[in-house]
């Protein structure tokens, strides 16, 4: 991370407190510079396994109201949530990551740089997502193909969501499921086999329609969709 834990506030004195005391911070908590907490947020609450896990939260971060981060997690620079984000133990989250209202990111995933993950989200254990990625409101990812399977643990750990993926809104994508590089998928997409990248798919199952480079802007903004990316490049 880019951050260093020397100058990192332990105390919610040091904080801005957005017109409350109703904030509960446990003593595993580290905060990076300039954070805003608003009302009745809990950050570094012990699971109960009962085992303390240090909750690391870089610079600038923007914590909404009514928001549950359990400890041990360590969370970049300039995140943000929405209001009522649950985020459990021991996930490991990037730098400019923003987390929607009401989202639910269960235990042990790998979230990248630059990710938007919208409001009304499920993401389970053992999910990886690289840098980049665009999830849109309501996706639900499941890792069990199962459940409740004893063993789940050890056949979860597949779910992977490559870089600069985007995720239309109210997609479920399966167990064992592999998102492609800059590949998007249309609303609604019930996604049960691996997508290659560079391209779009939709449909329930969803299968490949075309590639990415043959999408159009209908209202004529831009040549192609996501030109603007290779701008930012």
């Amino acid at each position: 991370m880019a951050f260093s834990e020397d100058n990192l506030n332990t105390s919610a004195e040091q904080y801005e407190i957005k017109d409350s005391q109703d904030i509960q911070q446990y003593k595993n908590v580290v905060l990076g510079k300039n954070p805003v907490i608003e009302d009745f947020v809990l950050l570094g609450l012990v699971p109960r396994t009962k085992k303390v896990y240090r909750l690391v939260i870089g610079d600038d971060a923007f914590v909404r109201s009514h928001s549950v981060i359990y400890g041990g997690s360590k969370i970049g620079n300039n995140f943000q949530t929405g209001h009522g984000v649950l985020i459990r133990e021991n996930n490991t989250i990037g730098n400019n990551v923003s987390v929607g209202s009401h989202t639910v990111i269960e235990v042990e995933n790998q979230i990248g740089s630059n990710v938007r993950i919208h409001s009304n989200c499920f993401i389970p254990e053992f999910v990886f997502i690289e840098d980049d990625v665009w999830i849109g409101p309501s996706v639900t990812v499941l890792n069990v193909l199962h459940p409740p399977c004893p063993r789940f643990k050890d056949c979860a750990k597949h779910v992977r969501i490559k870089r600069n993926a985007k995720i239309g809104g109210n997609v479920t994508i399966g167990p064992r499921v592999t998102i492609g590089s800059n590949s998007l998928i249309g609303m609604g997409s019930v996604v049960t086999a691996d997508i290659p990248d560079n391209v779009l798919a939709y449909g329930n199952p969803a299968r490949v329609i075309k590639s990415i480079f043959e999408l159009e802007c209908d209202v004529g903004y831009f040549q192609i969709p996501y030109e603007w990316e290779e701008k930012d490049r």
